[in-house]
């Protein structure tokens, strides 16, 4: 059947414009014409999907094994992963990461927390992925978080609230800058893109 319809496709076109393109999902030949879209679809087709923010994977969130549940739950919305690290921070980054509380009674803890375990420091892309991840990661304070956000299934004392995001583009672009060098950042095309996008 399936030939028949290959054939039924291939009478509309001439033989001068057919060109041997072979479908990966079916191994079947198609002319240049039907596989067009799909090959020039690109995620710079659709406005704003280019966003980006960055989410840390705190030493807690590490030591709890939370890595997998956590990239898993950004993957499942559809967030394109293109940074990946696991690493041991430093005090210098951490006074530039949290420049506004250096000064408060509070950073010593911060800065001991932070230092205590390695940190999984990714960078998300996507339309509206700061917002949404935000949500996604849920309140600061985890008996304020809603049931079915990161912290609000993975948390319950702010103190340990496993969990990074950026919270403006503002500052997504300035942790970006500092957690990662632009050489660590992979720009690739998602296979599913059209059918997140519908493009």
């Amino acid at each position: 059947m399936m030939a028949g319809v290959v054939r039924c496709v291939l009478q509309r076109f001439p033989m001068s414009s057919r060109k041997r393109i072979i479908v990966p999902c079916t191994g079947v030949l198609l002319p240049q014409h039907l596989t067009h879209a799909r090959t020039n679809s690109s995620a710079s087709d659709v406005p704003g999907v280019k966003e980006r923010t960055l989410v840390a994977i705190k030493p807690d969130g590490v030591q709890r094994r939370l890595i997998g549940h956590i990239i898993k739950r950004f993957e499942q919305r559809g967030f394109r992963l293109v940074g990946l690290k696991m690493v041991q921070v430093s005090k210098e980054l951490l006074d530039q990461h949290y420049v506004a509380h250096c000064k408060k009674p509070f950073y010593p803890s911060i800065l001991q927390y932070m230092t205590s375990g390695p940190v999984v420091a990714m960078v998300w892309e996507g339309h509206n992925v700061i917002k949404s991840t935000r949500m996604l990661v849920g309140n600061t304070n985890p008996a304020e978080a809603a049931p079915g956000t990161l912290r609000g299934d993975f948390s319950i004392h702010v103190s340990r609230n496993v969990v990074h995001a950026s919270d403006s583009p503002e500052v997504a672009q300035k942790e970006i800058s500092l957690w990662f060098q632009h050489s660590e950042l992979i720009d690739w095309v998602c296979c599913d893109h059209g059918n997140i996008y519908g493009q």
